[in-house]
């Protein structure tokens, strides 16, 4: 195989190998726009400000990283009745 046969077909690869990070990158934040669109609806669902319900959820979060349970998250779920209420309409 000449240099150029084998440039083509490195080329060939590299430009399927892009195609396939880039239908997966689209699937990945496809999955992510579902995921956000289904927490904006269930907040609606629940008579909570969806911006302001975001906003809460992103701040207190964090404060959980270091805890090894998921007990925490009850207490952050759209009908819970311990969310602040600048959350709710």
């Amino acid at each position: 195989m000449d240099g150029t046969s084998l440039k083509m077909k490195f080329t060939g690869s590299m430009h399927l190998l892009q195609q396939k990070i880039e239908i997966e990158e689209h699937h990945a934040g496809a999955q992510s726009s579902v995921i956000i669109y289904s927490i904006a609806e269930t907040a609606k669902a629940n008579n909570l400000k969806p911006y302001d319900y975001f906003e809460y959820l992103l701040t207190e979060i964090p404060k959980y990283m270091d805890e090894t349970g998921n007990k925490f998250c009850e207490r952050l779920l759209p009908w819970s009745d311990e969310l602040p209420d600048r959350c709710r309409k």
